[in-house]
């Protein structure tokens, strides 16, 4: 279905279908089956992983926590996989079903993650991988043996680096001995190996003798930060993708771990404990002797790549880790316990300065381990949401949505400004017809549907409803035009956007301004014959009182219009051209020919050109012109976005069709206010809020 507007026909519509009046239930998420695996994925509860948050349902039964009971009815009420008060997430997916599942990064091009997991026929975490999409189960990248933790795709996607224990022992190394409270062990067994994605080619990172995980990738240049204690504490580390060049980066007491890198990797965020000195210190040393730590207060920092210019970035007090930066490097999005239960952890963000806390996530028990992909358009993230039993973690990703900073009390007006902000950021970058960007706004349109609980009704049983557009036009090389057998240059000729192809050899006849308009009893085509003539038209519209109403103007200055007229006067084609508005002797500067777009109204049924006002003056007593236009328009493909309402009573006979446009102009250029400006033009006003 198309619409009207700017000059051109944009087919990408939004449509919401009422099948009959009265008023229609909502519809939940749904809770997804797995298309992958076809079952649950049990896993291992000791919560082990020193680079995640140590399963903060193990640790026994405890007092029901208010404010965790009202997010679990919220839940309850609103369907299992997503908040209404997640405003940043978006098409929520779950892509493990059962068990243990957590620590998912993703694959450089977007398409996997890599993951830690616990199921049959292994007896604790091993390293797996798997499409986002669920087109193939999940693979095994580690060797089946022993405990691995951490896995990271190199830079290039080629390999996957990962933690293992398995060449000290085949066997799952011991659980801790948690009469010494909670702790989390540090295996010094543990060390970072490089695999192929396939599990193959498996080579050591690292020697033995310490603990050596959480490691994870420069995208840049493919080196390595990392946590170890070969220096007698818990600190980070970089080396080279091949493990040479080793530089430690912190030197603080404490537990330094779980780093990663900004997509410049020019800095790094990672989580920190710091024991006060005296007791507290003392025992962080004794049980760290013992390879154990005690997880307690955990703040986020940053730092330069090479550990220069650290800064504390929070201050909560609380079990704050997994943070990773967003795509601009501004914010940071980590896990924390903070302001509830201890055993409550969601994702929450701030600024890199500290500023700006903000709660992301409200679902009841765990959330973390949150990162972006490549393309900072998804969120993965481990979660408890949903659990088929307690206890359970399992992976999902999200569309992430940079709607304004929150917490905030959502109203109608608040919900409706969030989906206009985004539409209208300039990451949509105007939202063209044919570009990335309104094919990102199209899916978050459609997953903006079925929150909403509107029945898809596009193509295949989804929402979108694809077809061709035409997105560009060039002229080909067989396009030309001669004057009296001169040839005219390039510089000096230019086919109009809505030219029809052909070959004409005619002679021209002046038809001045090309308007015929009987309600202001002016016509250029008086007494001249065209029939067989191509017609040299001038642009614009005479200075005087004729055309002085606003609506005259636009409709007889328009060159399609005047295409239009010359045809059905009998020419062959038209040539246009700027030889002033004000008569001989008074010509205003020349304006520049019109650029070649688009026009997706189709063209006007003759070739038309535009010429240069020397080429026109040498037309005006007339002349012979050979001119061909042969243009090559080129089309991408779009989607209108469509669901149904349907009736929730009695169906009667009739619908009710409500559309709006949700492209815009992208990044401006011919058509556009700014012609020459190539900023995203964000259309909020018009497009986003249509």
């Amino acid at each position: 279905m198309g619409r009207w507007g700017g000059g051109r026909a944009v087919p990408t519509t939004i449509l919401a279908l009422l099948l009959a009046t009265g008023a229609a239930a909502g519809a939940q998420e749904t809770t997804h089956q797995d298309p992958a695996s076809g079952g649950a994925h049990p896993h291992a509860a000791e919560g082990t992983s020193p680079h995640g948050h140590g399963d903060a349902g193990s640790q026994g039964a405890a007092e029901v926590d208010p404010a965790a009971e009202a997010a679990r009815q919220v839940f309850e009420a609103t369907g299992r996989l997503h908040d209404p008060r997640e405003v940043h997430l978006w098409q929520t997916r779950q892509l493990t079903f059962g068990g243990e599942n957590a620590e998912a990064y993703w694959s450089p091009d977007g398409t996997e993650l890599s993951f830690q997991t616990t199921r049959p026929p292994y007896s604790c975490d091993q390293i797996f991988r798997m499409k986002v999409d669920g087109s193939t189960p999940p693979q095994l990248v580690s060797t089946g043996t022993g405990r691995t933790t951490c896995a990271y795709f190199t830079a290039d996607g080629e390999r996957v680096i990962y933690s293992s224990t398995h060449e000290a022992s085949p066997e799952c190394p011991p659980v801790p001995d948690h009469s010494k409270g909670y702790v989390w062990p540090i295996y010094n067994t543990y060390r970072i190996y490089t695999a192929k994605g396939d599990g193959s080619d498996l080579k050591a990172l690292t020697e033995p003798g310490a603990y050596n995980a959480e490691a994870t990738v420069c995208p840049i240049d493919g080196s390595i930060v990392f946590t170890s204690t070969r220096d007698g504490d818990l600190e980070l580390y970089r080396m080279d993708a091949d493990g040479g060049n080793v530089q430690r980066l912190t030197h603080t007491p404490g537990y330094d771990g779980g780093a990663f890198f900004s997509r410049d990797c020019k800095k790094i965020v990672w989580r920190a404990s710091r024991p006060v000195p005296g007791p507290e210190l003392e025992d962080f040393q004794k049980l760290l002797g013992e390879g154990l730590v005690r997880p307690g207060e955990l703040e986020i920092w940053v730092a330069n790549a090479d550990g220069t210019d650290a800064q504390q970035v929070t201050y909560l007090r609380a079990a704050s880790f997994a943070p990773y930066f967003y795509p601009d490097g501004k914010r940071i999005i980590f896990s924390s316990n903070y302001g509830g239960s201890p055993r409550e952890f969601d994702l929450w963000a701030v600024n890199v300065d500290g500023t700006q806390l903000e709660r992301i996530t409200y679902a009841p028990g765990f959330d973390g381990f949150p990162i972006f992909s490549p393309d900072g358009r998804w969120l993965a993230f481990s979660s408890n949401r949903n659990q088929g039993k307690p206890g359970e973690t399992d992976v999902y990703v999200s569309r992430w949505s940079t709607v304004p900073l929150g917490p905030r009390t959502e109203g109608a007006a608040d919900r409706y400004m969030a989906d206009v902000r985004w539409l209208a950021a300039d990451e949509r970058q105007g939202r063209g017809v044919g570009t990335e960007s309104i094919d990102a706004a199209a899916e978050w349109l459609a997953g903006r549907f079925a929150e909403l609980g509107l029945e898809p009704a596009g193509d295949d049983g989804g929402y979108l409803q694809r077809f061709e557009v035409p997105v560009a036009v060039d002229v080909k090389d067989g396009t030309r035009l001669t004057v009296d057998g001169e040839a005219v240059t390039a510089a000096d000729f230019r086919p109009a956007s809505f030219s029809a192809d052909g070959t004409i050899e005619a002679d021209v006849v002046d038809a001045g301004w090309g308007v015929t308009a009987a309600d202001l009893e002016h016509d250029d085509y008086h007494g001249l014959d065209v029939h067989g003539k191509v017609v040299l038209v001038r642009r614009f519209l005479p200075e005087g009182d004729t055309f002085a109403k606003e609506s005259d103007q636009r409709r007889f200055s328009e060159l399609r219009y005047k295409a239009f007229n010359a045809r059905e006067h009998g020419a062959v084609a038209v040539i246009f051209a700027d030889l002033g508005t004000g008569g001989e002797g008074e010509m205003a500067e020349e304006s520049p020919l019109p650029a070649l777009r688009v026009d997706a109204r189709g063209d006007a049924g003759l070739p038309a050109v535009h010429v240069s006002r020397a080429v026109a003056k040498r037309l005006l007593g007339g002349g012979h012109v050979s001119l061909a236009v042969e243009l090559a328009r080129r089309t991408a493909q779009t989607a209108n976005v469509v669901g149904r309402l349907p009736a929730a009573g009695e169906a009667l006979p009739r619908a009710v069709v409500v559309g709006a446009h949700y492209d815009h102009l992208g990044l401006g250029g011919p058509g556009s206010m700014e012609p020459d400006s190539h900023e995203p033009h964000n259309g909020a006003d018009d497009n986003a809020s249509g």
